[in-house]
C-alpha cells in the first residue's frame, strides 16, 4: 500500500542532509548537521585534564551538555545528554587519554517543532563530525536516523514536523559506519562470514510490536549506510569548505 506524505517522499526517504566542519574557532572542533528544517551545531572543548566526580581516572571521561533552542533545559535535554553521553563513550577511545575530560556541547538551532524526533539522530551525527573534527580517538563513525509508527500502522523514516504530531510510536537508532569494528572476536558465522546489522543505541518511545520494530531497523539500516557514505565524504573535505550536502 501506498503512503503518501506531505513532502511528497517515499516511506523509506529521509529528508536532504547538509554538514560542515570547523565553523566555531574556539572550539577545538565543531560541526553542524542539517536534516531537513532541523539543525544542531556540535562543539568539543578538550581532552583537558583531570577527570568529574566518580569517573574512572584510567579512562577518558565523556561529558555531554545539551543546549536547546530557547529557554533552560528540562527532562528531554537530560535524556538526551544522558544516551548521547553513553552512545560516544561507545566508540570513542577512552584509553588513549586517561584522567581526562573530553566536553561535547549540542546547541539546537532549529527544532521543527516543539519537539522533534530527529533532534537526537541530528545530535548524534553533528558530533561525530565534531570529534573527528577535534582529532579524538574514535573506533568507528556513528550514524544515527529516526524511524516511526503512523496512526495507520505504517512506518515512516527520519519524520517531518507535521508527521510527528500524529505518530504512534517511533525509534531512536544509531548504527556503526563499520559493523565489523563493533563486533566481539570470533563472531563469525560457521562459513567464516562476518556477522552483519550491528547496532549501538536503539531508544523507543510509545507501543509498538515487535515486527513493527525490525521494519524500523530495516529501514534505519538502509538509511545509515547512506548516511555513512555520505559522512565519510564530508570528512574528507577541507574544514571551512562549501558545506557537504546529500539529497
Amino acid at each position: 500500500m501506498e503512503v503518501d506524505r506531505a513532502d511528497g517522499r517515499t516511506p523509506n526517504q529521509r529528508r536532504p542532509v547538509a554538514c560542515t566542519r570547523g565553523i566555531l574557532h574556539r572550539a577545538h572542533g565543531s560541526a553542524s548537521w542539517a536534516q531537513g528544517d532541523t539543525k544542531v551545531i556540535a562543539a568539543v572543548y578538550g581532552p583537558k585534564a583531570g577527570t568529574r566526580k566518580n569517573e574512572n581516572p584510567e579512562k577518558a571521561c565523556i561529558e555531554v551538555i545539551w543546549k536547546p533552542k530557547t529557554g533552560q533545559s528540562g527532562k528531554p535535554e537530560r535524556e538526551y545528554e544522558m544516551v548521547l553521553k553513553k552512545t560516544l563513550q561507545s566508540i570513542c577511545l577512552l584509553n588513549v587519554h586517561p584522567n581526562t575530560t573530553t566536553s561535547i556541547v549540542i546547541q539546537v538551532v532549529n527544532d521543527d517543532g516543539a519537539v522533534s524526533f530527529t533532534l537526537f539522530p541530528c545530535a548524534i551525527n553533528a558530533a561525530c563530525a565534531a570529534l573527528v573534527d577535534a582529532g579524538i580517538p574514535l573506533k568507528h563513525l556513528a550514524v544515527a536516523i529516526c524511524c516511526c509508527m503512523a496512526e495507520g500502522g505504517h512506518i515512516l523514516l527520519d519524520p517531518s514536523k507535521i508527521e510527528e504530531q500524529k505518530v504512534k510510536a517511533f525509534v531512536y537508532l544509531v548504527f556503526p559506519n563499520s559493523m565489523v569494528s563493533v563486533l566481539p572476536q570470533g563472531s563469525l558465522r560457521p562459513g567464516g562470514e562476518q556477522i552483519e546489522h550491528g547496532i549501538i543505541t536503539s531508544v523507543t518511545h510509545g507501543m509498538m510490536a515487535v515486527d513493527d520494530y525490525f521494519s524500523c531497523l530495516k529501514l534505519g539500516r538502509a538509511a545509515a549506510a547512506e548516511l555513512s557514505d555520505f559522512l565519510r565524504s564530508s570528512l574528507k573535505s577541507k574544514a571551512g569548505n562549501d558545506p557537504s550536502k546529500a539529497g
